[in-house]
């Protein structure tokens, strides 16, 4: 077979282009030996070997892209050594795009592409090709692949994958420094020709920048870029095919470029000098005002520190920075005064933090200025000589003597006279007062240093001419001791003698306590206002003393009790003393001195009654008290008039008793019935005793013209739904059936007169309440016969 190919001069060229494209593709195909070629050779195992002829053969089939003619495009032709032309063969295609993309006349063997194709889609397409007997549908030649190939045209043109790039380089830096690098994409063939070979530009952004032509780098161009001249740059980059060659195609895409801040900007103050104010009332910390030094960095590039560098003023201000403003505030370091100085004078520096070495030679990185302060005078409040007092005085002073003066001075020039006072809320029971005029202080009550030690008071001087501006001191007032309070003893003691004391011995001991309080502290004195026979004192010259018996044996059938007096003395000047009667009791004691009985009766009552006596009265208490419970019960328990063991809610109960009619007026009462108006509260049944008291209901009454029947219906609606009411119904309630009742006569005594049956269904249709009425007369003819 051979294979015939159009489009030669197509060929050629690719040929030309292309060497490696022209290497044939053999495939075997038939087994039958070729009559017009063959081949010998020596095999291995020293046979002859015979090469037939192959029935196909071609090359690749080369198309280009994007055909733009009319007709379908030419691949190729197919064609078998067995075709006589006659029309007996059928030529078939399959694979990649058979029948759609690529079809072959099936007379012929030629093969056209049905449309456009984009290599960038499809690089190549493999296909199938086979002859066979249009009669018998049989191969004549087995099927054989080939390829076809499509070759790339410049048809893409170079893509950037961000439209718009950012990016960033520090001012002030040296041409050449790299910026970013772009890079941009072609779809193209780049192993065919220059289709995907790109070449950089720069459209827009010189002289301020320059791209590589090969790698896309941006790089600075000029020297010395300042950001504070200008922050942003946009520059346009071109990516162009073919080498950058005419004809080429381009995409281009936008790089905005910022210059990123240095310090190469000194700080400087605006004014050499700055003047500021401040009245000389201002605490300690206030802010007189602030200073800034400007600084075209930003950032942590223009970062400042503000310091206090020269002045007659640094100890009596101070500068602090301000991180957020970067701004230095001057505040008060101590208290100003303008009778003392009136103007000060700084100076002060402003210095960047970070300093960037490589722009030493732009320095110094500082600055200063001066600033003069101004000190304003001001009405100020008087000032006392201290800042606080204290006396010392003797409780024993007269009224109206001077315990001590405070002294104030108004500080400002014209220096006003004063005017003194004292704090009342410090001084509540009056016992001080002050000479409005000198300061003098003195007291107005007698003093007692046993009730206050101490006084605690606050004295004000304000200006006469200006009351508003006044000043407080503190004046601690302290009562000193003087012996004015007598001796005491120090508890009450209650002291009793064994009737078989003997003389000398010891019974009690006493102290004393005194309320006043000498430098050297207490010491006191006992003794008897006069002799005693029966006991004496010891001073045991601590404070305390002993009391002892003078003779032996005391009887309290005589004497039950002994008033001894006890002078008590202090040693402070002058002696104070006082005299404290012990009372001494006279006891029954044992043996070793315990006390037993101190009464005198106490020998006259009889013996005491026994643990069993005592144990028998008890539990006759106890059955009295249980009896009498028992008692109490029985007589709350209820007992009701009507005894039956079923439950008699809803029924009619008879009380053997028809009542007195109208003139009964304990059963009820007819004239509540016929005057509905005159109702009265809700009254208590008296046939039952009755465990809960409800509370009445009131209900609004009838009106005057309503008839009793109405009346009736309303009460009897109005207990159906109070789940309150009682739960008994008393048949006087319904006494009164009103005018031409249906039901007539209730009363089982006229029903049994009556001849005939009668129907008593109707009574569940009234109610609840008349179920059980209903199911006794209801039944009916058993109902007769069983009674």
């Amino acid at each position: 077979m051979i294979i015939q190919q159009g489009l030669l001069v197509v060929l050629l060229w690719v040929c030309l282009l292309h060497p490696c494209l022209t290497a044939m593709v053999f495939s075997r195909t038939t087994d039958q030996q070729p009559k017009n070629f063959a081949a010998r050779g020596i095999g291995n195992e020293g046979k002859a070997l015979h090469r037939q002829k192959r029935g196909w053969m071609w090359n690749q089939f080369f198309l280009l892209e994007e055909y733009t003619g009319s007709d379908n495009q030419y691949v190729g032709k197919l064609h078998s050594d067995q075709d006589k032309g006659d029309g007996s063969l059928k030529y078939i295609l399959s694979g990649d795009g058979a029948g759609t993309l690529f079809v072959i006349d099936e007379r012929t063997g030629d093969i056209h592409a049905t449309r456009r194709i984009d290599r960038e889609e499809k690089a190549y397409y493999t296909l199938r090709a086979q002859a066979i007997n249009r009669r018998t549908l049989r191969p004549v030649e087995p099927e054989s692949e080939f390829v076809i190939k499509i070759h790339d045209i410049n048809d893409n043109e170079p893509t950037f994958p961000e439209e718009v790039y950012t990016a960033s380089v520090p001012e002030m830096s040296v041409v050449g420094t790299s910026v970013v690098q772009v890079t941009a994409t072609d779809a193209d063939d780049p192993s065919y020709g220059n289709s995907a070979r790109i070449i950089y530009s720069i459209l827009q952004g010189q002289p301020y920048f320059s791209v590589e032509p090969e790698t896309g780098i941006i790089r600075t161009a000029l020297p010395n870029m300042n950001r504070e001249n200008r922050e942003q740059y946009q520059v346009v980059i071109q990516a162009k095919d073919m080498g950058g060659q005419m004809g080429g195609l381009s995409g281009t895409t936008t790089v905005n470029i910022t210059l990123t801040d240095v310090n190469d900007n000194p700080p400087r103050f605006p004014q050499s000098s700055v003047h500021l104010r401040i009245p000389e009332s201002s605490p300690v910390g206030t802010a007189i005002g602030t200073i800034k030094a400007s600084d075209a960095d930003i950032g942590r590039n223009a970062e400042l520190e503000y310091r206090i560098i020269d002045g007659d003023g640094r100890d009596m201000f101070d500068i602090v920075t301000q991180k957020e403003t970067q701004e230095g505030v001057i505040t008060v370091r101590k208290p100003l005064d303008y009778e003392n100085r009136r103007l000060y004078t700084l100076k002060v520096e402003a210095e960047n933090l970070y300093v960037d070495p490589r722009f030493y030679y732009l320095g110094p990185f500082k600055d200063t200025t001066t600033v003069k302060i101004s000190v304003e005078d001001v009405d100020e409040p008087p000032i006392f000589s201290r800042s606080s007092y204290l006396f010392e005085i003797h409780e024993d002073i007269e009224v109206g003597t001077i315990i001590g003066t405070v002294m104030a001075r108004d500080p400002d020039s014209a220096a006003g006279p004063i005017r003194f006072s004292l704090d009342r809320h410090t001084d509540l029971d009056r016992i001080f007062n002050i000479h409005s005029g000198n300061g003098s202080i003195y007291t107005s009550k007698m003093l007692d240093r046993e009730i206050s030690q101490w006084h605690n008071l606050s004295v004000i001087a304000a200006e006469i001419n200006n009351p508003k501006e006044m000043t407080r001191v503190s004046v601690y007032v302290r009562i000193l001791d003087v012996n004015d309070n007598a001796p005491q003893f120090a508890v009450f003691y209650d002291t009793f003698v064994c009737e078989n004391a003997r003389a000398g011995q010891l019974i009690q001991t006493i102290s004393a306590v005194d309320k006043d309080d000498p430098l050297g502290g207490q010491k006191f004195f006992f003794s008897l206002a006069a002799v005693n026979p029966n006991f004496t004192v010891q001073d045991n010259e601590d404070n305390t003393a002993r009391i002892l018996t003078r003779r032996n044996g005391f009887s309290r059938h005589e004497i039950s009790t002994y008033l001894l007096p006890v002078v008590i003395s202090d040693n402070d000047y002058p002696i104070q003393s006082s005299t404290g009667t012990l009372t001494i009791r006279v006891c029954a004691c044992d043996s070793r001195g315990n006390m037993q009985s101190c009464n005198a009766e106490a020998l006259l009552l009889p013996a005491g009654l026994s643990t069993g006596a005592l144990i028998a009265i008890l539990l006759c208490i106890i059955i009295l008290l249980v009896v009498l419970f028992a008692a109490l019960k029985r007589q709350r328990k209820k007992e009701p008039l009507i005894l039956s063991k079923e439950d008699i809610r809803d029924n009619i109960v008879s009380y053997n008793d028809e009542g007195g009619g109208e003139e009964d007026t304990q059963a009820f009462d007819i004239g509540t019935l016929r005057n509905p108006a005159a109702i009265e509260d809700k009254k208590l049944r008296r046939d039952i005793i009755p465990e809960t008291l409800f509370i009445p209901r009131r209900t609004p009454s009838a009106p005057d013209n309503t008839d009793v029947r109405d009346f009736i219906n309303q009460r009897l609606k109005e207990h159906d739904n109070d789940p309150s009411a009682p739960p008994y119904d008393s048949l006087a309630t319904y006494a009164y059936e009103g005018n031409d009742s249906i039901a007539e006569s209730l009363s089982s005594l006229e029903s049994g007169t009556t001849e005939g049956d009668q129907n008593y269904d109707y009574l569940k249709e009234w109610g609840p309440r008349f179920n059980k009425l209903a199911e006794m007369y209801g039944g009916g003819e058993s109902d007769k016969d069983t009674s």
